[in-house]
């Protein structure tokens, strides 16, 4: 009885004085429990009820593409002010520096992926997935247009728009043909983790085809001529898991294909990586060479046809020489995409005449070096490559470049107009060199924009970036610098070449395993890291496997 009479006591409490609202009160009786709940509800209005807080609206992020730039945006961003919409057609990161050995089954392609929501789910920002291709930008409305993945079952015919307040694009780019004929219809590409699969299938079918015993041996020499066009990193690795996974595995599973297997690389320029250093170009080349890879140099495309890819040498007349084939890996590099390319044009770029008009404040139509060495600071810090050549011309200062500009005539007495200020600029414009497409690269810029968003608020109170040329006030942040940190060439036979930072070279085994830990490192998961370091062992035991999935 003395427990009812403490429920009623209570229940009579919370009726009488709403204030005790949202208390739960459990009280214990002869080894029972009761539970008594009120709700916050004055019915007599007396009692005063707080104002609702209203809800701030959240800025709209979107960024299009999963890639390197977009994924590591997306790793670095922790600023949960913004809601952030992802929209690419792939569901998931690629490691792409390991799609060379995906071709061969070095590493299986679930090993190198890793899903986006798994990588944002635990984020403190709020961030959403939405597979679908972005086919046009509507930069004056803030729109992007798109339509569902092509492979899904809507056929991409349920187009869509999603408004934006900023715009991420980390697309990527897509490979460049330079329009030869045949590329597309007969050439497979390296860029996709579906790319390496279907190569891969490909070299496995290549055997087996050769392996039928209807054909003539010129036939299956045809068949089995793999042809690497480009002699950039990703195509001489290609080459060289190619050839590693031919000796290795495939030649004790087929050996009367042996004597018939051939590989080339065709590369247009006088050597191959040349983009590193000559002491590993040429070791590169002489390994090749040691090797059995033919490696063609000045070797130009010209046409691709189902069973033959012709060639032009440089210095050779301009013959034109015809090379049957059985598969061919187009690895040239890459080109703009449509959907950014017309973004640009639609935005627009600061010009020259933009950097004129603010550094000429009298409006007189000429440019002093007294007026120009006022916004240089800026202008160098916003076009780092005018401070490049520079240094490159051993020029003491600005007032050196504009006086090439205009000839024979005293410093002091330079007025520039804006013809000739524009053929100063230009001539430094033309000197210049675009960052590597490489993922290094888009992961440093990936990380810079995150933390440029992370500071968004602070950076709008207190710009910290160079002068605006074409409005008023600075920039929020100061442009993005590229670090190099190093670069890799794998080269077959369990060695690779590496060149760091400080004019650093290694050449061999010892490279290969910094070539390991550096890329298990990268990985953007511990089931990655554990899934490659697993694939590298399995074949280091059993080989890759040739089966034809």
């Amino acid at each position: 009885m003395n427990g009812l009479s403490l429920f009623k006591r209570a229940s009579r409490a919370f009726d009488d004085y709403p204030s005790l609202a949202k208390l739960i009160v459990v009280c214990t009786v002869s080894g029972g429990g009761y539970v008594a709940y009120a709700d916050a509800n004055s019915s007599n209005g007396a009692h005063a009820v707080a104002p609702p807080v209203p809800e701030i609206r959240k800025k709209k992020v979107v960024v299009i593409g999963t890639g390197w730039a977009g994924t590591s945006f997306l790793k670095k961003l922790n600023n949960p002010s913004y809601d952030v919409q992802v929209i690419s057609p792939r569901n998931y990161f690629a490691f792409t520096p390991l799609l060379p050995s995906v071709t061969c089954g070095t590493v299986e392609a679930r090993s190198i992926v890793e899903p986006i929501r798994s990588i944002v789910r635990k984020k403190s920002v709020s961030v959403s997935y939405c597979e679908a291709e972005c086919f046009k930008i509507d930069a004056e409305n803030k729109k992007v247009y798109c339509r569902p993945n092509p492979d899904s079952s809507m056929n991409g015919k349920e187009e869509f728009a999603v408004d934006y307040d900023y715009l991420v694009i980390a697309m990527g780019a897509r490979p460049n043909t330079f329009n030869t004929p045949g590329v597309v219809e007969h050439c497979n590409f390296l860029k996709e983790v579906e790319d390496a699969q279907r190569i891969r299938r490909s070299v496995i079918d290549s055997f087996e085809k050769a392996s039928l015993p209807t054909l003539s041996d010129e036939e299956r020499k045809r068949i089995l001529h793999f042809v690497v066009v480009g002699g950039g990193p990703t195509g001489v690795e290609f080459a060289a898991e190619l050839h590693d996974f031919v000796n290795d595995d495939l030649v004790k599973l087929y050996p009367a294909a042996k004597d018939f297997v051939q590989i080339t690389i065709l590369e247009a320029a006088d050597h191959i990586l040349n983009m590193f250093d000559k002491r590993i170009t040429d070791f590169a080349e002489k390994k090749f060479h040691r090797d059995g890879i033919d490696v063609k140099l000045g070797s130009m495309v010209v046409k691709v046809s189902d069973k033959e890819i012709s060639t032009k040498v440089r210095g050779n007349g301009g013959e034109i020489t015809a090379i049957p084939y059985g598969m061919v890996v187009w690895s040239t590099g890459i080109g703009t995409h449509p959907v950014i390319r017309s973004f640009m044009q639609q935005i627009g770029q600061e010009d020259i005449a933009a950097i004129f008009k603010k550094a000429d404040k009298d409006n007189s139509g000429t440019l002093t070096v007294k007026e120009f060495q006022e916004v240089i600071d800026d202008i160098c810090e916003r076009y780092p490559q005018v401070e490049l050549y520079l240094k490159n011309k051993k020029m003491r200062d600005i007032a050196d470049l504009l006086k090439m500009a205009k000839g024979d005539v005293a410093k002091e007495a330079i007025e520039l107009n804006i013809e000739e200020f524009k053929k100063a600029l230009s001539e430094v414009d033309s000197q210049m060199k675009n960052l590597p497409a490489t993922a290094q690269v888009a992961a440093q810029q990936g990380t810079y924009l995150a933390n440029c968003f992370n500071r968004m608020e602070e950076a709008e109170k207190n710009p910290e970036g160079p002068i605006r040329f074409r409005e008023e006030g600075r920039h929020r942040f100061r442009p993005f610098r590229y670090k190099h940190l190093g670069q890799f060439a794998p080269l077959g036979g369990e060695q690779t070449a590496a060149q760091l930072p400080g004019d650093w070279v290694s050449i061999g085994h010892s490279s290969q395993w910094l070539w390991y830990s550096v890329y298990a490192s990268k990985l953007v998961s511990w089931r990655t890291r554990a899934l490659v370091i697993t694939d590298w062992t399995r074949r280091s035991v059993f080989g890759r496997d040739s089966s034809r999935i």
